[in-house]
């Protein structure tokens, strides 16, 4: 998966639940400035920044994985 699948992985994945990138960076333990990135495509997250993202939305690791999703 390219950064910039993940971003898009990452914006419709927060977009569905309604949270900002303030309230996901919180939540996950990161920077807001590194979640922008992160859906900027900037950067590609380290496996256990995506387990952090995926616990602050509720979702597994598979759910950013699966490009299939959109």
């Amino acid at each position: 998966m390219t950064p910039r699948q993940f971003s898009r992985r990452l914006k419709a994945l927060r977009g569905a639940r309604g949270v900002s990138q303030a309230a996901l960076a919180e939540r996950a333990g990161l920077t807001r400035e590194y979640v922008n990135k992160l859906e900027a495509g900037k950067y590609d997250p380290t496996l256990g920044t995506l387990g952090r993202l995926a616990k602050a939305l509720g979702v597994t690791e598979r759910a950013f994985l699966d490009v299939r999703r959109g």
